[in-house]
Formats: C-alpha cells, structure tokens, sequence
C-alpha cells in the first residue's frame, strides 16, 4: 500500500504532475489558435462553451505544437531541461543540445507533442475534477442543511441512497485524478530517452569535445613539462655549481645568480605563453610563444651557464622555418637539452645539430654516457615524459623520432617535415 500511495501522491509523482501541468500551459496559445479554426469551420460562434468543439481545437492544435518543435531545435534542450528537472530521469539519458539532424528534429517534435497531449487532457481533469469531488463530498451535508429539494439531480440519480454514497464518489474521482497523473507521467518518463535522448551524431559530437579538451589538457601539460622543467633543471644546477664554490670563486658565483635570474623571468614569459593555450588567441600583453628562430641563441647562453658545453652545428636558417616547425622545434632542441641536463650529470658535452635534410628539418642531440661525480646534484625524479611529449610533437608534425644509447653516446634524433599537418 505504501509503494501504490508513493506512485499516486510522492514527490516524484508530484514533480511530474506539475510537469503535466506545465504541458497543459503551453498548449493553451495552440488550442486558442485551433479556436479560431474550428470556430468558422463549424459557423460557432461560442467554442469556448462547447466541450465537443474544445475537444476539437485541442486536436486541431497539436500539429501546430508539433511544427513548432520540429521548426524550432532549442525546443529539445528546453523540453530535456524540464525533464531532468521534473521526471526524475537520468541526465546521461537525455541530450543536452538542440536538435541538430532531421531524426532528432522529429522525435523532438512527437515529444512536444505527448508533453502537450498529455498535459492538455490533466490540466484539464486537474481543473475540472477537484471541485467537482469537493460538491460530491459536501452533497449529504448539502442535503441536511438545505433538504433535498434544494438541489436538482436527474432523475437517475434522485434516490435516497446517492447522498450518502456521494463522498464515496468523491473521494474515488480524486484518485483517479491522481492515478491518470501518475501513469500520465510515468509513461513520459519512460518515453523521454527515446524521444529526447542523444542521437548517434550527438554522441559523436560529445566524444569529439571530450577528446578536443583533452588534446588542450595534454598540450598543456607537454608545454609545462618543457619549458618549466628545463628552466628548474638549469636553475638546480646553477645553484649546486655556486654552492660548491661559494668560498673561492665570488665571481663564478655572481654569474651564477645572474643567469638563475635571467631563467626564472624567462620562464615566467614562457610559463604565460603556455596558459595562452587555453585562450582562443593570445590575450594583450601575452609573450609571444618562444621559436627557434628568436630564442634559440638565449636557449643555448642559459644552457652553458647551467654547466654544459654546448656544441651546437647549425645548417638551416631558423627565419626560414615555418611559424610551427619554428616553435616545436625550440620545444624539441629544449626538451633534449634539458635531459642530458637532468640525466648526464654536470660536467658533459652535448652537441646540436639542426640542418635540411630532403625536406624534412632534423634535430639532433647528443652526450656521452659518462658517470656523474659524486658530489653532483640528484638527476630529478620523474623522467620519462619529456621523450613522450617529444614523441608526441613530432608525431603531430607527421615527423619521427629515435633515442637511444649507441657506443657510449646517447642520440635523440627527431625528423621533422618542412610541410605537413598542423
């Protein structure tokens, strides 16, 4: 008994009452416009008094609510809002857009359709059946105040017997107003998924963004990792170098600090560049993302302050690349900088090679694979992700990469194409 009265009177059946009621609302101005149609057709004058006639101008309406839906695509976002507000559906179940394909436009339009089907006939009955309950219920006393002469019943029904079964009535019309609202609204429920759900260009849309937002996600931690863990490497080192001369070469430490000061404001330029990934364009004020041809220089000046001797050959004109190559390339070249920082301990070689080779630009490093000194600085923990993140730039160029240990040096080498995708 508890579980028919929760489906006839508990929150969720009230929810979806006033869902219903809502529908009935919006199909009035298509019932008023369906008036105006069956009025002249039938020479009446007095539709509005005519419950037949009523009955006809609802019917008359409903396709006028259905080309409504289907004319309009916000109607879907609007109708799948009241109900995951209303019905107690799943929003998972429901598409979140406006109605984009002819199919989804169609079942929109059937949707709107029962909402306002519905809703018309139990606003209608919401309106029409409580008082009616309440002068069912109210007749015996009616009767014992007033007799029964005072009220007028067909002939039928002017039996001794009907006043006292009057409240019987009563109370029964009510609940079959309340069961009409429930199964009412239960059967939209069970329909809104199918009718309001997501179609299969939806889910496609849907899985589209998720992967968009997350290719931002990965860009942005790739430029992170790049350009904030080359300039931490560097400024560990510096520092380690100082500290170990601190008390006999004031001067070597002096340089030191100076070129831990240029890294860190250069790598607060970069780092706001970085987060311009997730603008639509870069804002005022924003540095400019870094490039081989602008920085390559600086890159190389802060790298040897760090303690590594750079040799470094270069064969193309970094000015000649385009803007793309230009700034993935400076990405790659400080990525493998950056490693034989982190990886080859201090006091070790590294040569770059950039040059054209077959249209394709090619970058090389390599260091030997000598054993730090002991009183080096710990490499930084976390290793692995700057080979992928290279990997993943050039991938995205259309380009390749190898790395790997051959006859006691390390080699990176990336080949990228001067033109490909974007």
């Amino acid at each position: 008994m508890s579980e028919f009265s929760r489906f006839l009177f508990g929150r969720r059946a009230r929810r979806r009452w006033i869902h219903l009621i809502l529908g009935g609302a919006l199909a009035m101005p298509y019932v008023f416009v369906g008036q105006l149609v069956v009025g002249p057709a039938t020479d009446s004058r007095y539709v509005f008094n005519d419950l037949p006639l009523q009955l006809l101008s609802f019917v008359v309406g409903l396709p006028l609510a259905a080309l409504t839906a289907a004319l309009f695509p916000l109607t879907r976002s609007l109708e799948a809002g009241a109900v995951r507000s209303l019905c107690g559906v799943d929003a998972g179940l429901l598409a979140h857009g406006p109605a984009r394909t002819r199919a989804a436009k169609g079942r929109a339009a059937a949707w709107f359709t029962l909402h306002l089907g519905f809703g018309g006939i139990i606003s209608g009955m919401s309106l029409a059946v409580p008082p009616f309950a309440g002068f069912l219920t109210a007749l015996p006393l009616i009767v014992w105040l007033a007799g029964a002469e005072a009220i007028e019943l067909p002939a039928s029904l002017n039996q001794p017997w009907v006043p006292a079964l009057a409240p019987v009535a009563g109370v029964a019309t009510l609940l079959a107003l309340a069961a009409c609202a429930a199964v009412s609204g239960a059967l939209l429920a069970r329909w809104a998924p199918a009718l309001l759900g997501p179609t299969p260009e939806d889910r496609l849309a849907v899985a589209e963004a998720r992967a968009a937002d997350l290719a931002v996600r990965n860009r942005l931690a790739r430029e992170l990792h790049d350009s904030v863990g080359h300039a931490l490497s560097a400024v560990t080192l510096q520092a380690s170098a100082a500290r170990r001369v601190l008390d006999t070469d004031p001067e070597f430490v002096r340089e030191a600090l100076a070129a831990i000061e240029d890294t860190t404001r250069r790598t607060v330029g970069e780092l706001d560049a970085v987060l311009g990934v997730l603008r639509d364009g870069d804002a005022p004020g924003t540095a400019p993302a870094p490039t081989l041809a602008a920085d390559l220089g600086c890159l190389l000046r802060r790298t040897r302050a760090a303690g590594l001797r750079v040799t470094s050959v270069i064969d193309a004109d970094p000015a000649a690349l385009p803007p793309v190559l230009s700034r993935e390339g400076y990405r790659i070249v400080q990525e493998g900088l950056s490693n034989a920082l982190k990886h080859a301990g201090e006091p070790t070689s590294v040569t770059l090679r950039i040059e054209v080779a077959d249209t394709h630009l090619e970058i090389t490093v390599e260091n030997p694979l000598a054993d730090a000194p002991a009183d080096a600085p710990p490499c930084r923990p976390g290793g692995g992700h700057g080979l992928r993140g290279i990997a993943d730039r050039a991938r995205l160029l259309g380009g390749t990469t190898r790395a790997g240990a051959a006859g006691g040096t390390w080699r990176l080498t990336v080949r990228l194409p001067m033109k490909g995708p974007a």
